[in-house]
């Protein structure tokens, strides 16, 4: 894992990629509809800024945090969608104010707290640097989306590599909650970074491997294209069937992208 400050560095450029984008929006284009169904991009940032205010809340106030856990389970398949309504529907300036300010907070909660503390989430507790790497995958991955929505098209960055190993790492949890067993070997993964160098993970001599550009891998997992259109490519039965189903995020999966050319 790398250090917390080196993580939090880099989820505070790729939130200041990703403010740029917004930043300037004159407030009409806020409603503009994203390719995430029924998410404009207000949605997005509202996303954005309620995640952060529940890490903040982990880091911060365990009992507090506790409760909006238990407001999660009474309503498992709306809370995230109701919770970017709310923010979805404030004026789009207020909305900019509270995400900024929400994630400096909780950048300076994250660079206060004690190492080796692990703290509670919505799935396993998680280290700080944990935390800041999902914060990181998330603000790309919602980044895509306005992209998307904007007609902009992304500079990738070696930030990408955070991306990269919560996907790897989260191979079996896409497994499980695709109702299917993992595998038990491991496989070989070597994606090519932005700045041309080779990631890899894994053992070399695995009978299984994936390989790529990282870009793609990391679309791929936060689950914004359909593997159809990615240039990550799979040698081995199971290794192929985990593109079908890979994913970076907790939660259950959703239906994915359609390919280019298709409807959902």
């Amino acid at each position: 894992m790398s250090e917390p400050s080196l993580v939090i560095d880099d989820l505070r450029q790729e939130s200041e990629q990703l403010d740029l984008m917004v930043g300037e929006l004159k407030e009409g284009r806020w409603a503009l509809a994203t390719p995430a169904p029924g998410w404009s991009i207000a949605h997005q940032i509202a996303h954005l800024a309620w995640t952060d205010r529940s890490a903040l809340l982990a880091l911060t106030d365990a009992e507090a945090f506790a409760k909006e856990v238990e407001k999660a389970l009474a309503s498992p398949d709306r809370f995230v969608d109701e919770a970017a309504e709310e923010g979805a529907a404030l004026p789009p300036a207020r909305l900019l104010a509270e995400w900024r300010a929400g994630r400096e907070a909780l950048e300076a909660a994250m660079r206060a707290a004690p190492t080796g503390v692990r703290y509670p989430w919505y799935g396993p507790p998680m280290s700080v640097a944990s935390m800041a790497t999902g914060r990181l995958m998330e603000t790309w991955a919602h980044g895509q989306d306005v992209a998307d929505a904007l007609s902009v098209t992304r500079a990738p960055t070696d930030r990408l590599r955070h991306v990269v190993r919560i996907g790897v790492r989260a191979r079996n949890f896409a497994f499980a909650v695709h109702g299917l067993a993992a595998p038990e070997e491991e496989f070989r993964i070597e994606l090519t970074g932005p700045s041309g160098d080779l990631w890899a993970y894994g053992p070399e001599d695995a009978g299984q491997r994936v390989t790529g550009p990282a870009l793609d891998f990391c679309v791929l997992v936060t689950r914004r294209a359909h593997r159809a259109d990615l240039a990550v490519r799979a040698e081995g039965p199971d290794a192929d069937r985990w593109l079908d189903v890979a994913q970076a995020f907790a939660g259950p999966p959703g239906t994915g992208r359609p390919p280019k050319g298709t409807t959902a």
